[in-house]
């Protein structure tokens, strides 16, 4: 059986893209999704100073590195602040490609986000599919979700029309494991 990680780029404990990538990662059927939680691998503010002191990368780093190393497919929301990288994804992101700079592996991924914005986190998916292949992502499928609470309720899209997009990017990942 497949298995597929999906987490938020966002340590918010009420995360509208956690709700989303749980959401999304549901509808992978025949696979195994386990849902992260950043907030379980927390590391401290990157910089060179303190990686040369401790003398490599945090153990939390390595811990996720391995977990998207393991899996077969990636489901990634991220957060959006200001219109780029949330800062927890963001550090979190500069630690992991410390330790291996072709960071996702190749895996098959889903790249979505959702904003309560009309542009449902389009800056910051602009930035991911730019950034993202050079650091070996194979981005397959891209969703962007707007007016989370307009288009979102009882954990799962209440558009019928934006769910059926979304659909279209989850077989897009299925076809690809």
């Amino acid at each position: 059986m497949k298995h597929i990680i999906a987490f938020a780029g966002s340590n918010s404990k009420t995360s509208i893209n956690k709700q989303l990538v749980t959401y999304t990662s549901s509808l992978v059927e025949n696979t195994k999704t386990e849902v992260l939680d950043l907030n379980d691998f927390d590391v401290p503010l990157f910089s060179v100073d303190l990686e040369a002191s401790m003398n490599g990368q945090p153990e939390n780093a390595h811990k996720l590195l391995n977990k998207l190393k393991e899996a077969d497919g990636l489901i990634i929301s991220l957060a959006e602040h200001n219109g780029a990288y949330s800062a927890v994804f963001k550090n979190m992101f500069d630690w992991m490609s410390r330790i291996e700079s072709k960071t996702f592996f190749g895996k098959p991924m889903l790249l979505i986000a959702t904003s309560p914005g009309a542009r449902g986190g389009k800056s910051v998916l602009a930035i991911a599919k730019d950034r993202f292949p050079r650091h070996d992502a194979n981005i397959v499928g891209v969703f962007s979700l707007p007016k989370f609470k307009d288009n979102f309720s009882n954990g799962m899209i209440n558009n019928k029309e934006l769910n059926n997009q979304l659909l279209v990017e989850v077989g897009k990942l299925k076809n690809a494991l």
